[in-house]
């Protein structure tokens, strides 16, 4: 397994991920996946193959980074003033984005990767998200379930069946899986 560890970095570092990872967004949108190399995608950033080789070890390795990238919150979870709603809205919108084209093409990149530490950190967003919206519950004293509670009992099915179903969770099984969850929570203030 390769350990690598890819840190946020600064500076050239930076700008070196930054431009593969436009690269890779811009060559994804024009050609096939299939047809997608290394030698494209660093003829495209302006840096060697060996860069990316160096940095990232593989092609998987790459699209998993920026996969990862793209899977990262641009905000924080609307705030509706109860964590059954918060929960709610956030669920129905981590659904729609997982079971789009592009959120299942993510979550394959991630999953071909060599490297467990990237879906490690895939889970580790999701729950940031969630601790987001019980710690405005708990804020407000209101009875919150365990960010792991949350994770397997509505994160995990909808990944789950987005990945290996026909048929994806339903918004009305997500509400049913978010008021379940809601309903075994504890008081945490």
């Amino acid at each position: 397994m390769n350990s690598r560890i890819t840190p946020r970095p600064g500076g050239r570092s930076a700008r070196v991920q930054a431009a593969v990872h436009r690269a890779v967004q811009e060559l994804d949108a024009e050609m096939a996946r299939a047809d997608l190399t290394v030698p494209l995608i660093a003829e495209r950033a302006g840096v060697t193959p060996s860069t990316i080789y160096r940095r990232w070890g593989s092609l998987a390795d790459v699209l998993s980074d920026v996969a990862l990238d793209r899977l990262r919150a641009d905000a924080a979870p609307l705030e509706t003033g109860s964590v059954r709603d918060d929960l709610q809205a956030w669920a129905e919108q981590y659904l729609d984005e997982m079971t789009s084209p592009v959120g299942l093409a993510m979550m394959h990149d991630v999953l071909a990767s060599n490297r467990a530490d990237m879906s490690c950190q895939c889970s580790v967003h999701v729950a940031a998200q969630i601790r987001i919206i019980l710690d405005r519950g708990i804020a407000r004293q209101q009875p919150v379930p365990e960010v792991d509670a949350v994770m397997d009992a509505v994160v995990a099915p909808i990944i789950y069946r987005a990945l290996f179903n026909a048929t994806p969770v339903s918004r009305e099984q997500v509400r049913a899986m978010v008021d379940n969850c809601v309903a075994q929570a504890a008081v945490q203030f």
